[in-house]
C-alpha cells in the first residue's frame, strides 16, 4: 500500500451528518479527510428519508433526539436561508382520525412544548377541513415549524464549506480495520486506491456500518458498542395532484410516526415510510404493500384512488433499540471519554431526525472533542 500517510481528523461516512461534522472540524481550523466507501457521498441514508425538517414534537424530554432536533432545525432553517439551499416551511398536520386519537394530540402538544416547541396549537375537524379541505379528522395538532429540503442541495453546501476549508473528500474509499494507539489510530483503508494511514482523531459517522467501524478496530473495548437493529421504512409515490399543501402525519406507530404524506419541494406527494424490521438493509419495495398504505392513507385521505400509488423507493434506519424494545431508540454520540480513546468518537442509531439535526450533532461532536 505504499507510505503510510500522516492524517489530522478523519470522517468515516460522507452522509448528511458525516459532512456536517467533518464541515465543523475544518472550520475550526482541523485537517479533515472525510473517508466514503461508496462512489458518492449521501447515497445511502441520506438520500433515502422524507426530506423533512422536523420541529422536535415527538421525542422524548431531555433525550438527544429531543434536544438536538430543535436545535438543529433553527440552525438548519438560518444555513438555509444563508446559503440559499432549496426548503419550504410548509408546516405539518397531525391527524386524529377518530375520537379516541385526540387524547394522544393532547399529549403530543404538552411533549413539544416540553422540548421547547412552543409555536404548536390544536385545531378542530372544522379548521383541518378549512386548511386542507380533502384531509378528514376529528382534530389535529398543527406544527408551523416543520418543512422539507433539498437533502442534495443541503449536502453539496456542506461539501462546499469543507473545501473551502481545506477538507478533503475521498469516495470509493472504505475504512476496512483499524487500532487504537498511543498517539491515534492506524487505519487500512479499501477501494480503488487503498493506503493506510496515522490519524490523531478519527469520527465514526458511517450510519448503517457505524457498528461494522467500531467492531473492526483493534483495542476498542466491545462493551462500548451497544444494540443494532434494523427499520426498513418503504414508500409509495402518488401519481396525480397532491391532496394538501402541508405535511400529514397520522397518530404514530411503534417505531416510526406512521405512514405519512410528504411533499416534495416540487409539489409531488409520497407517502411513508411504512416499518419494516429486516435482518439486514435491503431497498425493494414490495408492491403487495401498498394494500396497507391505502388502509392507512385513507384514514384522513378517504379519497384516494384505487392504483394511484407506485413503488418509490426504501431506506433503513440505524437503530439502537428494536421492536421487542418498542422500537424507538436515541441518538448515541461518543465522545472520547465514553469512547475509552483520546482519539475516537462514535456515532450509533443517527436515523430521523438526523437531518433536521445535522448541524447541531457536529457542535456536540466538537464540544466532546474539546473537553
Amino acid at each position: 500500500m505504499g507510505e503510510v500517510l500522516d492524517l489530522d481528523c478523519v470522517v468515516v461516512g460522507g452522509g448528511v451528518v458525516g459532512l456536517a461534522i467533518a464541515r465543523r472540524l475544518a472550520m475550526a481550523g482541523r485537517e479533515v479527510v472525510v473517508l466514503e466507501s461508496e462512489p458518492l457521498t449521501g447515497s445511502i441514508t441520506s438520500s433515502r428519508n422524507s426530506e423533512v425538517i422536523h420541529a422536535g414534537l415527538y421525542y422524548a424530554s431531555g433525550s438527544r433526539k429531543a434536544e438536538l432536533c430543535v436545535k438543529g432545525r433553527d440552525a438548519l432553517y438560518a444555513y438555509c436561508r444563508a446559503r440559499h439551499v432549496p426548503h419550504r416551511q410548509c408546516g405539518k398536520l397531525v391527524v386524529a382520525s377518530d375520537p379516541d386519537e385526540v387524547a394522544y394530540l393532547e399529549k403530543l402538544l404538552k411533549q413539544a412544548a416540553a422540548n421547547g416547541v412552543d409555536d404548536c396549537y390544536l385545531i378542530d375537524a372544522a379548521e383541518l377541513h378549512a386548511l386542507e379541505p380533502q384531509i378528514t379528522g376529528h382534530a389535529a395538532l398543527f406544527s408551523p415549524s416543520t418543512g422539507i429540503i433539498d437533502s442534495h442541495g443541503l449536502m453539496d453546501a456542506y461539501i462546499a464549506d469543507i473545501e473551502a476549508h481545506g477538507g478533503t473528500i475521498v469516495v470509493n474509499s472504505p475504512l476496512l480495520s483499524g487500532e487504537l494507539t498511543a498517539n491515534g489510530l492506524n487505519l487500512s483503508v479499501g477501494g480503488n486506491d487503498p493506503f493506510t494511514a496515522n490519524a490523531r482523531l478519527v469520527v465514526n459517522s458511517a450510519g448503517l456500518e457505524a457498528w461494522s467501524v467500531s467492531e473492526n478496530l483493534a483495542g476498542l473495548d466491545p462493551a462500548t458498542i451497544p444494540h443494532r437493529s434494523y427499520a426498513k421504512g418503504n414508500y409509495f409515490a402518488l401519481s396525480g395532484k397532491a391532496p394538501a399543501s402541508r405535511l400529514i402525519y397520522p397518530v404514530p406507530e411503534p417505531g416510526g410516526l406512521g405512514t405519512h404524506l410528504t411533499l416534495d419541494l416540487a409539489g409531488q406527494a409520497r407517502f411513508g415510510p411504512d416499518v419494516e424490521w429486516v435482518e439486514a438493509p435491503n431497498y425493494d419495495v414490495d408492491p403487495a404493500r401498498s394494500e396497507k398504505f391505502y388502509a392507512a392513507i385513507r384514514k384522513y385521505w378517504p379519497h384516494l384512488k384505487d392504483a394511484s400509488l407506485q413503488p418509490a423507493y426504501a431506506g433503513v434506519r440505524p437503530k439502537t433499540v428494536g421492536p421487542e424494545g418498542g422500537g424507538g431508540g436515541d441518538f448515541i454520540i461518543q465522545g472520547p471519554q465514553v469512547a475509552g480513546h483520546q482519539g475516537y468518537v462514535a456515532l450509533y442509531g443517527i436515523e430521523s431526525p438526523g437531518l433536521t439535526s445535522s448541524l447541531a450533532i457536529a457542535d456536540e461532536v466538537w464540544r466532546l472533542i474539546s473537553e
